[in-house]
């Protein structure tokens, strides 16, 4: 969700890149804003029913299936619970329990250093001497805490009402999505490389670790160890510890990590940062874009290579990871820890650029020396032809019953919350009713898709202006 994304940048290694930069924005073309007609007549479909058609909502939020409801749960510009005001750009969320009717939703705002009125400290930064100085990673220029960051949202399931909010992490820069951790706390990923002397007076692109429980700001310390580049997701293996992560490149050239850490539960102690190759090595190319590398439910076996400068001063660290094999993904964005196994979105992969979405199972040995005699297998799992099954997957999760859920990130248009049966099969679960938001038209993209423990609730963000929804209803009633 970085704003290169958005446009076509001209990479560092142009000439590798240009005909995959064609490739994708062809893909944008492909784009439209839906028409009326569109709208009324569903064109959008689903290739199974799932829950059935989308109802209009009456007051043009949210369309659902019959028999769900949303209820708002927190809107950009509300004061919350600390005295500050809930910021803009709401994207990705995770879901923790706190007792048998609480839960603790930690939330990425995607806050750019241009963004100066959108931020918890409300217009103009009035309220950031509230901030003690060392709860804040970085400022800017001025001598202001930098936007980005997290907040954290008490919500009551069976009240279906919001209890308090309170801003969990600051200083920060472009926080996109992330990823839970099985002892409770959320990763936040910044999804750029802001370098020290850019509007900031420390480099940006790092991983933070926020505690679901806590009542106040983190400890704003950067993972080192995990890497600096353009982080969008993030998500952990219970059984090994090892943290997999996505890079979002807006040209379509990025790696698939994983970090190796010393001590599993404490992430900080270090650890070793690696990018997944196939067998062919470099010449391996799973976006499917210029050839057909494989086809949906093709599996191939993988290797992980070492990374090492992970610091990335010059900002080359998929290149050397490419160069010692890597494979290039196409806008890595959410990824989510299933049972045993784990899936990850790539927004612009594809024949049609419409997106990607794999499904990777570790090795019985993931990370030890016996992984190379029993190596982990990647899967593309979903390739959708048609973009109006299913188009720029986006932030991802699995349901407690195995379906993986689907934010869209169109840049024009109306964005859907799609879901996937474990056999591949896409359907519709919602769509972003409300005009306005995208960046070319059409309305806001959806993020933050996160299911309570328990399962009865989905949460999601509306990530422009800002908005968490919380989602109820049949979920029994799924039909093939």
């Amino acid at each position: 969700m970085f704003t290169s994304r958005r446009r076509l940048i001209h990479a560092t290694a142009a000439s590798l890149a240009f005909s995959g930069l064609a490739r994708f924005a062809a893909a944008q073309d492909a784009n439209h804003q839906a028409s009326a007609a569109e709208i009324e007549g569903d064109v959008y479909r689903s290739e199974v029913r799932g829950y059935g058609p989308l109802k209009a909502d009456p007051k043009g939020l949210f369309d659902l299936p019959e028999g769900f409801s949303y209820t708002v749960v927190s809107k950009a510009g509300e004061p919350m619970s600390d005295g500050l005001i809930t910021p803009y750009k709401t994207d990705g969320m995770g879901c923790f329990p706190l007792d048998g009717d609480r839960v603790a939703l930690v939330r990425n705002h995607e806050l750019k250093p241009r963004d100066l009125d959108w931020t918890a400290y409300g217009p103009g930064r009035t309220l950031a001497s509230q901030m003690p100085a060392d709860r804040v990673y970085d400022h800017d220029d001025d001598g202001l805490p930098m936007g980005g960051g997290a907040t954290t949202l008490v919500y009551d399931l069976k009240k279906r009402v919001l209890e308090r909010a309170h801003l969990s992490l600051t200083g920060t820069s472009n926080n996109c999505a992330g990823g839970i951790t099985p002892w409770g706390s959320w990763l936040s990923c910044e999804e750029t490389t802001q370098n020290k002397g850019q509007e900031a007076q420390k480099d940006h692109g790092w991983v933070f670790e926020v505690p679901s429980a806590s009542k106040g700001v983190a400890d704003p310390n950067p993972i080192r160890a995990m890497g600096r580049f353009r982080h969008e997701a993030a998500c952990v293996d219970p059984r090994t510890g090892v943290v997999y992560m996505t890079e979002d490149m807006g040209d379509g050239f990025g790696l698939f990590y994983r970090y190796l850490p010393n001590d599993r539960t404490r992430l900080q102690a270090g650890g070793r940062l690696q990018a997944l190759a196939l067998p062919e090595g470099a010449d391996a190319d799973p976006r499917n874009w210029e050839t057909a590398y494989w086809k949906q439910g093709d599996w191939r076996r993988v290797r992980w290579v070492d990374l090492d400068g992970v610091d990335n001063p010059y900002e080359d660290l998929r290149y050397r990871g490419h160069a010692k094999g890597a494979a290039w993904f196409a806008r890595g964005e959410g990824i989510h820890f299933g049972k045993g196994e784990l899936y990850f979105a790539c927004t612009s992969g594809g024949a049609n650029g419409g997106g990607q979405i794999f499904r990777y199972v570790p090795s019985a040995q993931e990370g030890q020396a016996g992984e190379a005699e029993q190596p982990g297998r990647l899967q593309l799992f979903v390739e959708q032809p048609d973009i109006k099954v299913m188009e720029m997957c986006d932030n991802i999760s699995t349901s407690p019953w195995g379906h993986l859920f689907v934010c869209e990130d169109k840049i024009g248009g109306l964005n859907y919350l799609r879901a996937i049966t474990p056999q591949g099969k896409v359907y519709t679960v919602g769509r972003n009713a409300a005009p306005g938001g995208g960046d070319v038209g059409g309305n806001s993209e959806l993020a933050g898709v996160c299911f309570s423990p328990d399962g009865t609730t989905l949460f999601v963000n509306v990530y422009f202006p800002g908005m968490t929804l919380a989602i109820t209803g049949p979920w029994a009633n799924f039909k093939a």
